[in-house]
């Protein structure tokens, strides 16, 4: 029979302790009493746990892992991110490991806690920043260096790389206007989202500039699958067939929209504005993915690169866990404008 091999949770159950307080001992990390290591080191010897290379490395050094929480991998700004973060973090001889929190953040701690039994010298939050402010406490608690890398982030205590949202709704509805649009809807997202709020606050700041019209109607949410933002597109044009142009949240928005319009019969693309009831339609959407391309005609799209967001957080979180105590920083990425047939 085979015998089962004795994990850190089971050292954390038997010290009555928690597995990150284990990581700590193990490390040499972090503000533990003496009684509480000395109960986690009997324990371990209790019950043979065998200490891992990680851990003995991190007690003579660091460990050259660094951690990343994301919501959902899946997500096309995350997925790029990740890219560009674990692209430049090998160049420099580091290792990323990665967690997933939830489409809602519910498994944070958990994966917080998953990355300090790694013993890993950094993290970077990579979205959810809304319920960061325990894990900061932590970080701090435990002497570990962190960023936020985030499509938006209302986080003021640590370093953070993001998009300029609001600039983007502003390049987008700009360019819009200017081609002759001045009934310009929205489509996507959730109420709950920071990132939505940024893009349709430099909407609305734009209309205004320009004395157009700002309609709450034409502001309406979807959920993020393609069928969802169609269906939503064909019930918006329903009510509001003057519309000209719509903004879309994200690029599976932007995707979802494209077919509904098609739905509805319009033609899409950038041609003449008709001022009535017209079968023309301009479509825009924020952020870009391969596809894109493929559609007839390609989709405009204003983006900031997540890929260039993802480097810039690797070069922070390595100069934060080698500069400690340095000011904060708060680098916004500006968004580029790509001109496709779609607006």
């Amino acid at each position: 029979m085979s015998q089962h091999k004795i994990t850190i949770n089971d050292v954390a159950d038997a010290a009555g302790v928690s597995v990150t307080t284990v990581s700590l001992v193990l490390s040499g990390k972090g503000r533990i009493s003496a009684a509480t290591v000395l109960r986690v080191n009997q324990a371990i010897e209790q019950l043979g746990f065998v200490r891992n290379r990680s851990a003995s490395t991190l007690r003579g050094g660091e460990s050259g892992v660094i951690g990343l929480i994301v919501r959902d991998l899946s997500h096309p700004f995350y997925a790029e991110m990740t890219a560009g973060l674990s692209e430049a973090l090998e160049k420099q001889g580091k290792l990323l490991f990665l967690t997933q929190s939830g489409t809602q953040g519910q498994h944070l701690n958990r994966c917080f806690d998953s990355l300090v039994s790694q013993g890993v010298d950094g993290v970077v939050l990579g979205g959810g920043t809304d319920q960061a402010a325990e894990i900061i406490t932590r970080v701090r608690e435990q002497n570990i260096a962190m960023v936020c890398a985030a499509r938006a982030s209302s986080v003021d205590d640590v370093d953070t790389i993001r998009p300029d949202n609001a600039q983007a709704a502003r390049l987008a509805t700009e360019y819009l206007i200017r081609q002759g649009h001045q009934r310009i809807g929205w489509l996507g997202g959730n109420s709950a989202s920071l990132t939505r709020a940024e893009r349709i606050g430099g909407y609305c700041a734009t209309l205004l500039q320009y004395g157009l019209p700002f309609r709450p109607e034409w502001i309406v949410e979807c959920g993020n699958t393609q069928k969802e933002a169609a269906d939503a597109a064909i019930q918006l044009l329903k009510q509001h067939p003057r519309l000209t142009a719509i903004l879309a949240y994200n690029a599976s928005t932007a995707m979802g929209c494209y077919f509904g319009l098609l739905r509805t019969g319009r033609d899409i693309g950038r041609g003449a504005v008709d001022s009535y009831y017209g079968q023309q339609m301009a479509l825009m959407g924020f952020g870009d993915e391969p596809q894109a391309e493929l559609t007839d005609p390609p989709l405009t799209f204003v983006t900031s690169s997540a890929r260039d967001i993802g480097r810039a957080a690797a070069a922070r979180i390595l100069y934060r866990m080698a500069n400690p105590t340095a000011e904060r920083q708060d680098l916004i990425i500006p968004p580029q404008l790509i001109v496709r047939g779609s607006a």
